[in-house]
């Protein structure tokens, strides 16, 4: 599978759902290690802080599960507000991402 409709004219190059996962894993295993190197912090670090972090971390996890979700249902790449293909270099940046820009600054 291609994510033809997803790319910009600016890159010729394909995204296929093989790289997606790929990218989307590589994202998962960094945020896994992100968690584990605060939950190996133990003390030195603020509690409040320590919670905040974690919680970020899971919020972006569960993100990327969804993403994985939305690539196995074939909706991957689509803004999920306005429906049309979101720009391949947001999700280059962004693998996860659910909104093109537009509807993003609209949700925000």
């Amino acid at each position: 599978m291609s994510l033809d409709a997803a790319r910009s004219d600016s890159l010729p190059e394909r995204l296929t759902a093989h790289e997606v996962g790929q990218r989307l894993q590589h994202e998962r295993n960094s945020r896994l290690t992100q968690l584990e190197a605060i939950e190996q912090e133990g003390n030195d670090a603020p509690r409040e802080l320590m919670i905040a972090q974690k919680t970020s971390i899971r919020r972006v996890l569960a993100e990327i599960d969804a993403a994985f979700v939305r690539l196995e249902a074939g909706g991957y790449g689509l803004c999920e507000e306005c429906r049309r293909p979101i720009p391949v270099e947001r999700l280059e940046i962004l693998p996860y991402a659910r909104c093109c820009v537009g509807c993003q600054r609209r949700t925000s």
